[in-house]
């Protein structure tokens, strides 16, 4: 049992073996961190990859279908090799996106579609890839408009002008 400090989870127990994920090639923007721990409960809509290597490195995740009803992007063959994918048996695979919550507007919060998260559950080994079909948005919006309209109201309630 290993222990690390993350500044926003605090003191985390985890097993090497069985809990950590290795970006061999890191992930964008981040390429030197390789160890990473995926926290949150199963039922958990939204979880976070907190990298070990840096305390105050968490990015919130989810799976692609959570933002996109339908979500198939297509991945090459060399980077499904590359995460532990062979003879096309994806069993074993699942598939994360990275959110981005924009500080004060959490209603605006998009999802990276075009680079989603490989992670091979039987080897831990996971890896962040370009989809090869160019139809997703690296900001796609997690609510609708109008969604995000009402969750910006200060109160979420509509306004009463007093006329009838």
């Amino acid at each position: 049992m290993c222990k690390f400090t993350s500044r926003y989870f605090g003191e985390l127990n985890y097993e090497p073996d069985e809990d950590l994920l290795t970006f061999p090639r890191g992930l964008a923007g981040f390429e030197k961190h390789h160890s990473w721990l995926l926290i949150g409960g199963k039922t958990d809509g939204i979880k976070w990859l907190q990298n070990i290597e840096d305390p105050a490195l968490a990015l919130p995740v989810t799976a692609p279908d959570a933002v996109e009803a339908g979500y198939k992007a297509r991945i090459s063959d060399d980077d499904l090799q590359a995460v532990g994918v062979s003879d096309g048996d994806s069993t074993s695979l699942a598939m994360l996106v990275v959110l981005t919550i924009p500080q004060g507007a959490p209603w605006n919060t998009t999802a990276n579609l075009r680079a989603p998260i490989l992670v091979n559950a039987g080897t831990r080994q996971a890896l962040q890839v370009i989809a090869l079909d160019d139809t997703y948005s690296v900001r796609q919006p997690v609510l609708s408009r109008s969604g995000r309209r009402l969750a910006a109201r200060p109160s979420g309630f509509q306004k009463f002008d007093g006329r009838r």
